[in-house]
């Protein structure tokens, strides 16, 4: 993340990526954690033996959703919040799109590759930050996903 990026200047930094997370482990209990908070679990998602046996990609998928869920983790362990931020609050997402399914086999690992957008003045100290988010797959060419992530940013009250 660039050193200088701040609630003021943010605007300076639209059309740039401003970081690459480093990489996150998924694994089946994680997915099937997932499944069973969003009662979304489908063999494909969540029966390993199914999923070889009778599935098109030889194995369990991670769900669409959990791969978008992770944005907000991805923005924080790569440190892309301004300073100058008193605290931020998700106003949903823009373009969604599920690019590939990723097969969860013993593991895969994922990482976002983030672009701030845009940053539209919404007065009161806040704006509405776009952030563009490329999550990629360890040894694959192709991303898995790419959404614009909208969130709002209340600046800090001066000292």
């Amino acid at each position: 993340m660039p050193d200088n990026y701040t609630f003021d200047n943010a605007h300076t930094f639209v059309g740039r990526e401003l970081a690459v997370s480093d990489w996150a482990d998924i694994d089946q209990d994680q997915v099937n954690r997932f499944g069973e908070v969003t009662r979304w679990t489908p063999p494909g998602h969540v029966d390993p033996e199914w999923a070889a046996r009778e599935g098109p990609y030889g194995g369990t998928l991670v769900h669409g959703f959990f791969m978008i869920s992770l944005i907000t983790y991805f923005l924080d362990i790569a440190g892309v919040r301004p300073s100058g931020v008193a605290y931020t609050l998700n106003y949903g997402l823009d373009k969604v799109r599920v690019l590939q399914p990723v097969v969860v086999g013993d593991g895969v690992r994922l990482r976002d590759r983030i672009s701030l957008l845009d940053v539209a003045d919404r007065g009161e100290a806040r704006r509405l930050f776009k952030t563009g988010h490329t999550i990629e797959i360890d040894g694959s060419d192709k991303p898995a996903v790419f959404a614009e992530y909208l969130n709002y940013v209340f600046a800090a009250k001066p000292a």
